[in-house]
């Protein structure tokens, strides 16, 4: 079997083709999609017994019942990335704007 050379073989039918475009830069998928609208419909709904169940809990323990209410919260609105500034290390960040306001 010495001086057999293996050669390459091209791909054949749907693989011949490529990856296909797939779903654009930063839009969710269809289950992540259907699963918020879902919750936030839940909470929509039951926003009086949300309300209604957090006051039980918060009688007994206030902390519990703010922590329970940023859990729903993370479901009904993304979370915001941290961001980090950086300037030159000899130099300080200097950031400026202008009102729009005379």
């Amino acid at each position: 079997m010495e001086g057999v050379k293996k050669t390459k073989q091209k791909p054949r039918g749907v693989a011949a083709l490529g990856a296909g475009p797939g779903r654009p830069k930063g839009v969710p998928n269809k289950i992540t999609t259907e699963f918020r609208e879902t919750v936030n419909a839940l909470l929509r709904e039951n926003s009086g017994n949300v309300s209604l169940w957090l006051s039980d809990v918060a009688r007994d323990d206030p902390a519990k019942a703010l922590d329970l209410l940023c859990k729903l919260a993370e479901y009904a609105t993304p979370k915001l990335a941290r961001t980090e500034l950086a300037g030159d290390k000899d130099a300080p960040l200097v950031i400026s704007w202008q009102s729009d306001q005379s």
